[in-house]
């Protein structure tokens, strides 16, 4: 400070001085120009400009200090405070003042899928104001916004509010403003205590919101199956919750004999192309469902949503369509479906004699094993054909496993009706070795599916493992000039491109699926039914059939013809899939909801996608996307559905 006053003195005092001696009107006598030089200097320095004696020069220096005191003082008071609002603001420990917002609630890998199809959905809203996506994880604040420029975008970032702290703290939660929220999505970690963060999110989120207030409805998934009913619990009577385990299971068994469902499936989740919306039944209030289903150029319908609140997915041609009820259609929007009757399009000649479905037992071969494993077995015994027969190779004993591994609530046992289906078989052989998979015999099985250690399971990432065994797999391929069935988990997305696989192939990111159904249930609470029976093991499902069951190989006919004739049949025809794109990304081929004129010439390998029931197998339990449910024919009666609040 002393430095500081010299060196303005030092300056000040001379030019003051150069300016009145340079001055043509300056007083002649010396005292006056040194008074002149005062009043320039004091000026200059704000000490005031009192002259006269020296007791009134040191009078008006003391008032010009004191007041530059007191400004300094007030400038670095309103200084500190910023710095300190915006360290706390950098912290991401302030309130979110919004309305109408999406909250997220913890850390995982689902965080980036589920920012982005919320935002995805929000901009397909046209002529509505978009709301902020707030995100509240244990986490640094810019550790998060840095991790979501990254992987969502950068334009994403204006839209999308982070705070840190952790969810299940009452007063941290408070921060977000959950009880003004349209929708709180609640996501697990990952790690071995991720299902008990869960619910302790949720019970925190029950004080926050109170027990009696009716809040926003709450969606949240756990992988464990022991905690969803306590989740459900938590969750209250407007929230869902998903089991991820148990849907990433039973997709990795419905892709076994179904190549490019997994393909189908992703764009019918994912907010980009075409996905479920709810739209009015207009005209077709009283008519036969049949009828529904020509009668949209741009949109599929799939099934109904009656006035009391029950989905019925495909239901028969004949059902009539009650007054009041909403179609399940798939289409680009909701606001884009326009009636218009496509009868004129369809061409009788060129439909096809439908064929006898496939009854042959199946072989199928299991690499891996963790946590889903026992679960994908079960699903695979619900689904099997009489006969078949599962092959099951991994690295070490598996603890329990005999000729049965029971799932979740079920015991195995040899003489049971599922093991009569399926013949679960169990080897042990060292997978990560090159020499162990290219003397595997793969001519004898129908499919092969890779399932990579858990996460944390050993020192490498779980994906390594599964891109090595993939490439031993492909080396098979090329010794044998067979291509191999491949259903495979990842958990990276990214990995995806790396995966060395075959087009009639599946890859299923266990993360991406989960947040790809969470941000659908959420932007549309009543499409939990419709994702609940797609995913069971019973009732109605997304299938790829033959298109030569639909029309006949190598004509040219519309895809209006192709809707009629799987009405004929007790499906409902949602798009298809060209062999001879199956190579080329990112769509592999697949085309959802194409328009009802729309003509070209079926061939032999091309497949239709249709939502159909496929298997009779026995019934199991759901996935954890609704309350307790009781089924009616082929419908699903939600006994406790959040679309209903």
């Amino acid at each position: 400070m002393g430095w500081l006053v010299a060196s303005c003195l030092a300056v000040v005092i001379p030019v003051s001085a150069l300016l009145v001696w340079t001055d043509p009107a300056a007083p002649r006598s010396l005292v006056e120009r040194l008074e002149a030089v005062w009043r320039t200097s004091a000026q200059t320095l704000r000490l005031g400009e009192a002259s006269g004696t020296p007791l009134r020069m040191a009078l008006s220096a003391v008032l010009g200090l004191v007041a530059l005191l007191c400004v300094s003082t007030l400038v670095g008071v309103i200084t500190t405070g910023l710095e300190k609002r915006l360290a706390e603001l950098s912290r991401g420990r302030s309130t979110v003042l919004e309305q109408g917002h999406a909250v997220v609630l913890g850390w995982s890998d689902q965080v980036f899928t589920v920012v982005a199809e919320l935002l995805a959905a929000q901009s397909a809203r046209s002529g509505q104001r978009p709301q902020p996506v707030v995100l509240l994880a244990d986490r640094d604040k810019t550790e998060m916004e840095r991790a979501l420029a990254t992987h969502v975008g950068a334009a994403a970032r204006g839209r999308v509010i982070c705070r840190s702290g952790p969810a299940s703290d009452p007063a941290v939660l408070a921060l977000v403003s959950p009880q003004t929220a349209r929708t709180v999505l609640v996501l697990p970690s990952g790690e071995a205590t991720g299902d008990a963060e869960v619910l302790r999110m949720l019970l925190a989120l029950r004080t926050v919101l109170g027990e009696e207030a009716q809040g926003p409805p709450v969606l949240a998934a756990v992988s464990d199956d022991r905690f969803r009913a306590p989740a459900r619990l938590a969750a209250g009577r407007y929230g869902t919750v998903l089991e991820a385990d148990t849907v990433t299971a039973r997709l990795i068994a419905h892709c076994v004999g179904r190549p490019g469902l997994s393909l189908a499936l992703r764009d019918l989740l994912d907010f980009a192309g075409d996905e479920f919306h709810l739209t009015g039944a207009g005209t077709f209030a009283g008519r036969p469902f049949g009828a529904a289903l020509l009668g949209h150029a741009n949109a599929c319908v799939v099934g109904l949503f009656t006035a009391d609140g029950r989905t019925v997915l495909n239901p028969a041609p004949e059902t009539v369509i009650e007054p009041g009820s909403r179609l399940i259609v798939v289409a680009r929007d909701e606001d884009s479906t326009r009636t218009e009757d496509c009868r004129r399009l369809v061409d009788p000649s060129a439909r096809a004699v439908a064929a006898a479905p496939a009854t042959d037992a199946a072989r199928l071969l299991l690499l891996g094993w963790n946590r889903r494993a026992p679960l994908v077995i079960a699903q695979l015994r619900d689904t099997a054909r009489s006969g078949s027969v599962l092959d099951v190779v991994t690295e070490g004993a598996v603890p329990g496993a005999g000729r049965t591994v029971p799932g979740p609530g079920r015991e195995g046992g040899p003489d049971t009706p599922d093991t009569a289906r399926l013949e679960v078989r169990f080897r042990s052989a060292a997978l990560s070795r090159p020499e162990t998979l290219l003397g595997l015999d793969l001519a004898p099985y129908d499919a092969v599916m890779v399932l990579g250690p858990d996460v944390g399971g050993g020192p490498d990432r779980p994906d390594d493992w599964t891109l090595v065994t993939l490439l031993g797999l492909r080396l098979v391929e090329q010794r044998t000039g067979r291509d191999v069935r491949v259903v495979t988990e990842l958990t990276d997305d990214r990995n995806r491109p790396l995966a060395p696989l075959n087009p009639g192939s599946d890859v299923i990111v266990s993360g991406e699926l989960t947040g790809l159904l969470m941000a659908q249930i959420a932007q549309n609470p009543h499409l939990a039914a419709v994702f609940e029976e797609l995913f069971a093991a019973e009732g109605n499902t997304i299938c790829l059939r033959p298109a030569g069951d639909y029309v006949r190989v190598g004509t040219t006919a519309t895809f209006a013809t192709v809707v009629a004739a799987a009405r004929d049949r007790g499906e409902c025809a949602i798009g298809y899939r060209r062999r001879d794109q199956w190579a080329l990304s990112p769509a592999h081929g697949v085309r959802l909801n194409p328009h009802k004129g729309e003509r070209r010439e079926w061939a032999a390998e091309d497949q239709v996608v249709v939502v159909a029931t496929e298997f009779t197998g026995a019934p199991a339990d759901g996935i954890g996307l609704g309350a307790q449910e009781e089924r009616v024919g082929r419908q699903r009666l939600p006994v406790n559905d959040p679309g209903r609040a």
